[in-house]
């Protein structure tokens, strides 16, 4: 697995499950994995530029080995284990990995009115955690747009395709399509979001292609979405106001309308934890907006797909595998431990193993002058620094750039140490969508949600407010249970 655009390009995505997770004991039921963990010479070639020093080549052979196994379990690839002669269950549980297609199950459960889980499942942490009022808002934008009859003739409809044109990048689609939440709470109706060209690949199947939901689950239910897309043929409909979509609102009223009212000012008393050239910053003219696309971004990325589970584990294991392998193999003991599955419900919720403490940077460049100062990586490192020095024990970053200079520049910090996907990255400063069309659509959608994601469960951030990304990284953490860990950018957002 030499990196994530090569898993990305040579596997079906789509069916990136764990189907033989349930089957990762820790007892060992040959003794054939053992001799392989002792004696195998077999070669692996790992993604992460800091390389790991290992006690020796012994304990090295023995990591590989492991860490290919995964490999092979994240591939399903049954031939590899009947070489070996080799149960899939005879490998020991991945930290870093889940089971994509159990967990999918799970949380499309806990997506409905049926859930006996507390709702909403998908925030993190107590409310002091998270913006103010958050767990409710969450709740009731759940609740307005699964209406319990789809079929009441009551209902009135918002239906409206992504942002397509070649400028937007996905984070101004996602920005857009907050404002069109928005919209769709203040004047009562069920926002639809129709065709995502960035989904419109061949890793994105069926009904999934050329939506939202090849990501993450819907915005709406089936039943809602059905009604509208009926709805929206007829020409009364668009007569009578039941439908409307983009074409019925000005480019204010979805980038910069009123937000909705319905919770109060909620951002009046939110907590300063934001810090800009040193000095935390207590308000500023852009508070609201600021709140409510935090609210919706969260909303619209709730919950992950099985296509995107199967993303993260790609990038979880190019990165984190081989530090994953050595933390089970020092355990000791693992081969005489049967795993019950009383133990497995217990921690079905668990998340994933990173290494932690973990710092994300986005250092956005590029085109991005033409709308905010950008910051040469040092800018950012200088931040690094500072969170450092109140806790000493971070030395991990998780970074993001589509520079190729800012990844080779990484290489002069030593006393850190870089993860980052591998991906071909821009030189000089053409436009984004010129680097993007490089990369062709599946790739340059897939790595950027990757880090995003990555950004969102990372535990401190550096970025920059005034690239639209890095305001909604900030909005994901700030109702994902990490408002208290702070945020120090660059720059401030250019419309403050």
């Amino acid at each position: 697995m030499s990196n994530l655009c090569c898993w990305v390009s040579l596997w079906n995505l789509s069916h990136f499950s764990l189907p033989s997770c349930s089957h990762f004991h820790w007892h060992l039921r040959s003794r054939r994995l053992l001799l392989l963990l002792s004696f195998s010479s077999l070669q692996f070639h790992f993604s992460n530029h800091r390389k790991l020093k290992w006690k020796n080549k012994g304990d090295d052979d023995q990591v590989n080995i492991l860490v290919s196994a995964w490999d092979n379990l994240l591939l399903n690839n049954e031939d590899y284990f009947k070489k070996l002669g080799m149960n899939k269950s005879d490998v020991p549980n991945a930290p870093h990995l889940e089971n994509c297609e159990e967990k999918t199950r799970a949380r499309e459960r806990l997506d409905t009115r049926k859930s006996n889980h507390t709702f909403p499942s998908w925030i993190n942490g107590g409310d002091e955690d998270n913006y103010p009022l958050t767990r409710r808002v969450q709740k009731e934008i759940w609740y307005h747009q699964h209406p319990l009859d789809c079929e009441d003739k009551s209902l009135k409809f918002l239906v409206a395709d992504w942002e397509t044109l070649p400028g937007f990048g996905i984070g101004s689609q996602i920005a857009g399509m907050t404002g069109l939440l928005a919209i769709d709470i203040n004047e009562n109706r069920v926002l639809v979001a129709n065709y995502y060209n960035r989904a419109d690949h061949d890793a994105c199947k069926g009904s999934s292609r050329g939506r939202w939901s090849c990501y993450f689950l819907p915005e709406t239910s089936k039943e809602c979405r059905k009604r509208a897309l009926e709805v929206m043929k007829k020409r009364e409909a668009w007569e009578s106001g039941t439908v409307t979509g983009k074409q019925n609102y000005s480019t204010k009223e979805i980038w910069s309308g009123h937000i909705p009212k319905r919770w109060g000012k909620p951002w009046s008393y939110m907590k300063p934890t934001t810090e800009i050239n040193g000095t935390l910053l207590t308000s500023h003219r852009k508070m609201d907006r600021r709140w409510w696309r935090a609210q919706a971004v969260r909303y619209l990325i709730r919950f992950q797909t099985e296509y995107t589970c199967g993303l993260m584990n790609v990038a979880r294991h190019s990165a984190f595998g081989k530090e994953a392998a050595e933390i089970v193999l020092s355990a000791g003991g693992w081969r005489n431990r049967k795993k019950e599955m009383r133990s497995e419900d217990v921690w079905s919720n668990r998340k994933p193993w990173i290494p932690r403490p973990m710092l994300s940077v986005h250092v956005r460049m590029g085109d991005k002058a033409c709308e905010m100062r950008v910051a040469a990586l040092e800018e950012y490192m200088i931040l690094a620094d500072r969170i450092r020095e109140r806790f000493p024990e971070l030395n991990r970053i998780w970074l993001s750039t589509e520079m190729k200079d800012v990844v080779d520049r990484s290489e002069e910090y030593g006393q850190w140490r870089f993860y980052y996907t591998q991906v071909a990255r821009q030189v000089g400063n053409n436009s984004m969508a010129e680097y993007e069309a490089s990369l062709g659509r599946e790739m340059s959608t897939n790595y950027p949600l990757v880090n995003f994601l990555m950004a969102s469960e990372a535990d401190f951030f550096v970025g920059a407010l005034g690239s639209t990304w890095c305001f909604l990284i900030d909005g994901m953490r700030n109702t994902g249970g990490k408002v208290m860990s702070g945020y120090l950018s660059v720059n401030k957002d250019r419309f403050w």
